[in-house]
């Protein structure tokens, strides 16, 4: 049984429909990667997965149980987190009170607390007493994520991580994840560098136009098949 799955899953905005049947497994200890252009859909999966935005209640599902139709703070409860595109800070708070609003709901013991947090980012112990949203963007990023991970989850969900930051940032921040996956912690990552998600996931999935166009182990498709799935095959 996969630890995270969804089922046919569709997704509207209005009378927009912008997923269509999309079918994702997420077993125990591994990192999924979802690469695709902008407007693929990417980020509403995400949403959709969180509780974000509310589904039939079949369509997603945590160790079996159906939790589509939960509200994000019990997904977040259950063990699901997320790391938002934009990073979402609290502009009124610390760097440290930030981080601390990761545990409210989520009342587990774990490997994840304000120490581990800054031993994996040892700069947001320097400034944990400055406003979140003073920091540049990568350390932003880094609060973003030890928020997260401050639920202890089960399932870490990051969307557009890397969006807007230098390479030598996006290589620091992803030179975390494995120590995020020794805690246990199953990974999806959304990412429009395909490069970057090859490096980190043991499956991908390529979306557009809200459906999944390809799935496989980064060693199994060829860089033909993974252009063709990004942004259509060539008429």
């Amino acid at each position: 049984m996969a630890l995270l799955e969804t089922r046919d899953l569709t997704a509207f905005y209005g009378d927009f429909q912008a997923l269509f049947g999309v079918d994702l497994t997420l077993q125990e200890g591994e990192t999924v990667a979802v690469i695709g252009a902008n407007g693929a859909g990417k980020t509403t999966l995400m949403r959709s997965v969180s509780g974000l935005i509310r589904q039939t209640p079949g369509m997603v599902r945590l160790d079996g149980r159906e939790i589509g139709a939960l509200p994000a703070d019990e997904i977040m409860a259950q063990g699901v987190a997320m790391v938002p595109e934009g990073r979402k800070l609290f502009p009124s708070l610390s760097v440290e009170e930030n981080l601390l609003m990761g545990r409210h709901r989520r009342k587990v013991n774990g490997p994840w607390s304000l120490d581990s947090v800054y031993r994996l980012f040892p700069i947001l112990k320097e400034r944990r007493n400055q406003p979140g949203t003073a920091l540049s963007g990568g350390q932003q990023q880094m609060v973003s994520i030890g928020r997260a991970l401050m639920s202890n989850p089960r399932v870490l969900l990051c969307d557009e991580i890397s969006l807007g930051l230098a390479p030598v940032v996006i290589r620091d921040i992803y030179a975390a994840f494995p120590r995020i996956r020794e805690t246990g912690a199953s990974v999806i990552v959304v990412e429009q560098d395909i490069g970057q998600a090859m490096k980190v996931a043991d499956r991908v999935y390529c979306m557009m136009e809200g459906r999944v166009t390809l799935s496989g182990r980064p060693d199994e498709l060829s860089r033909e098949a993974i252009h063709d799935a990004y942004f259509g095959a060539a008429a």
